[in-house]
């Protein structure tokens, strides 16, 4: 059993992870003097006093910090949603630049890195490739190497832990800014840990450092690092949002409301046409292994069925030991194919910048496997070879690994 908040493990209470935001707080901020830096952050990069990186950097070195960057979502997680692009703005109190690095481009230029020696890098990721931190990274990471810049980036927790992974890894056909690699759905990584995959495997050349946590270790969800949860974007509002979100967030490529416009989004979803008790008939057992589903209704305030009242369910994590939920999601998925028909159809294009594949195949990295679900094929006949594949991808991942 894993150990949770409170409990101990070896005689050791487990709220003692530091991530490297805070190694940097406590000394680690000496090795950048003389240095003209720049900062990838948002809302979510805070220490363990609530202190922001960019704070925490103006203060132990006064005058470096020479420009800001945020990626999707906003510097200040203010924009919601799939392509709505951040303006580039000025920090008032700083007077430097704000480079959105989900704009006109999602590639830093030249001017941006003209300003700087080093570009640090704290963004705090939730575990699921489709979450498009790793891209902006990835793409800082090309254009430090391209351009001679050093990349550091400030180590976090994976929120879903390292232990698991699910899905299959995706497909180089459908590499896109949500799936820059061939990472399964439940990718088992932390930031660091992806920058040095992307280094290796993409052959970049970067001056990469990881500033790496203490204390983290792989079988830690989030509430076992005794960390404050701040909103890494708009629709990621609590640890258990996480939890759910590497299954939940296959609703993007449907129709069916995945929650945007409610409270909880993702663990809240549906449509107007649901039948929640037929839905719910239809499932085998294993398919709600560490989860209850509630009957729910919801009336979203924007987004998909905006104002309308939708039939669907709000889905409860009893045991993430149990708990998979990418396949609990794709069991509903399936079960919402089969009963609805010509009522349910799939989100078209665009979906982040990709203006041809379809969002459901890029979501699941796979176009046999959204084929599989539409011809009525098990769920254990589609994932009869991901126990090889995510073998194969625990040893190709291997070398990159920071923690045990």
């Amino acid at each position: 059993m894993v150990p949770r908040i409170g409990e101990k493990e070896n005689g050791l209470h487990m709220k003692n992870v530091l991530t490297g935001l805070d190694r940097l707080t406590d000394g680690e901020w000496t090795r950048f003097k003389g240095q003209r830096l720049g900062l990838l952050s948002n809302q979510a990069s805070l220490n363990r006093n609530l202190e922001t990186a960019r704070d925490v950097l103006v203060r132990r070195l006064p005058g470096q910090l020479r420009a800001l960057f945020g990626p999707q979502h906003g510097y200040g997680g203010e924009d919601q949603d799939n392509m709505v692009e951040t303006p580039h703005a000025r920090d008032q109190v700083l007077n430097v630049p704000v480079f959105s690095l989900y704009a006109d481009s999602r590639d830093p230029g030249p001017r941006m890195f003209d300003l700087i020696d080093t570009l640090i890098v704290d963004l705090q990721d939730v575990g699921t490739r489709v979450y498009t931190f790793s891209s902006t990274m990835l793409r800082c990471m090309r254009g430090a190497a391209r351009f001679g810049k050093k990349i550091v980036v400030l180590d976090r927790p994976n929120p879903l832990g390292g232990d698991v992974l699910e899905g299959s890894p995706l497909t180089p056909e459908l590499f896109s800014f949500v799936g820059p690699a061939s990472l399964p759905m439940r990718h088992g990584l932390t930031m660091g840990e992806m920058a040095r995959l992307f280094n290796r495997v993409f052959a970049l050349g970067c001056d990469l450092e990881i500033l790496p946590m203490w204390g983290w270790r792989r079988h830690m969800t989030w509430y076992d690092t005794g960390l404050t949860w701040t909103m890494p974007s708009p629709n990621m509002p609590f640890p258990e949002t996480a939890y759910v979100y590497p299954g939940q967030v296959i609703w993007e490529g449907t129709h069916v409301s995945e929650g945007r416009g409610t409270c909880r989004p993702f663990e809240i979803f549906g449509a107007p046409y649901f039948d929640p008790a037929a839905i719910r008939k239809s499932l085998d057992s294993e398919a709600l292994n560490g989860c209850h589903l509630q009957d729910y209704l919801f009336r979203p305030t924007f987004h998909k069925w905006s104002g309308e009242l939708c039939r669907g369910f709000m889905i409860h994590v009893l045991d993430l030991d149990l708990y998979r939920p990418y396949h609990t999601a794709l069991a509903l998925l399936q079960a919402v194919i089969s009963l609805y028909g010509e009522r349910f159809f799939w989100k078209e294009p665009p979906y982040e910048y990709e203006y041809k594949k379809k969002p459901i195949d890029m979501i699941l990295g796979s176009i046999s496997l959204r084929r599989g679900l539409e011809s009525g094929q098990s769920l254990s006949h589609l994932q009869k070879d991901w126990a090889s594949d995510l073998k194969t991808y625990s040893q190709w991942i291997n070398p990159s690994l920071l923690y045990s």
